[in-house]
């Protein structure tokens, strides 16, 4: 006999907020994850264990405006949708691009990516180096969480059972003179988990760093990126020395702690880190 799952499908934000008040729900946007994460015997409904909440359908969650300098976008938006909207920047866009196949890319969200919060994210590695700020709401009201308190490890988020993530903003996003770059390495260029990602940040004003950011992904148990080590670059002329190139990458190399898994190894996965961050450098 098949275990039956009661779900709900709220026309509304708020009506959908009170029902994760009042019950442990199990939230469903696009599924791409959950529904992987509780597969069951082939032909059988997935184990899902309690009431599911399906959140897709919200317009209040599918938004995506300019509010100043900064990017608000809705959890809800599919990553097929944020590759037409003409607010995403080109460079989310290319990593959006490196995400599974078209079909999963229509049911995907960027707010799943997120509460996921597996370290091979592809689109992490990007929102970490925009500083992301992640707006979360419950009927008690709502609170913004960076990003990298947010995410506290692999499939664990910071989080109340009574809350949902409504809106990814990227502070300004929209200031001008910053180089962006994001690089995936995995078996394909699409529909392949990485093995190792990269995405980069410096900005320059006559010729001297003001910012600069850098993320890792798939090398560690969530992404990884020193505030300390990027402070270093701060001041320093550009093109870099030599030496204090070679000083940056090694304090990288001293926090960068991959695994080995059935994707790649350890040893590959730094090499290959490392060489991004110096291609980058140069």
């Amino acid at each position: 006999m098949v275990d039956k799952t009661t779900s709900f499908r709220f026309e509304r934000l708020d009506q959908t907020l009170t029902q994760l008040n009042n019950e442990d729900c199990m939230i469903i946007a696009g599924g791409t994850d959950v529904m992987v994460l509780h597969k069951n015997y082939r032909g059988l409904p997935a184990r899902i264990g309690k009431p599911v909440v399906f959140i897709d359908h919200l317009n209040e969650l599918k938004q995506v405006y300019i509010q100043g300098h900064d990017l608000h976008i809705g959890a809800c938006c599919t990553y097929s949708e944020l590759l037409e909207n003409r607010f995403i920047p080109d460079t989310l866009k290319r990593a959006i691009k490196t995400i599974a196949a078209p079909a999963i890319r229509n049911r995907g969200t960027l707010g799943g990516n997120i509460c996921n919060a597996s370290p091979a994210g592809d689109t992490l590695p990007l929102l970490y180096v925009y500083n992301a700020q992640l707006l979360l709401r419950s009927v008690n009201g709502q609170r913004l969480v960076d990003i990298s308190e947010f995410i506290q490890g692999p499939r664990r988020v910071q989080r109340l059972a009574n809350e949902l993530l409504v809106e990814i903003i990227l502070p300004d996003v929209l200031d001008e003179g910053s180089r962006i770059i994001f690089e995936k390495i995995g078996n394909r260029n699409a529909d392949a988990i990485a093995k190792v990602s990269f995405a980069g940040s410096l900005r320059l004003k006559k010729d001297r760093i003001v910012d600069a950011r850098f993320a890792f992904g798939a090398v560690g148990p969530t992404i990884v990126r020193s505030s300390a080590i990027e402070q270093k670059l701060i001041g320093k002329s550009f093109p870099l020395d030599q030496k204090v190139m070679e000083e940056i990458i090694a304090d990288f190399d001293s926090i960068i702690k991959p695994i080995d898994d059935q994707r790649s190894t350890a040893a590959y996965r730094k090499t290959v880190a490392l060489n991004l961050l110096r291609y980058f450098l140069k």
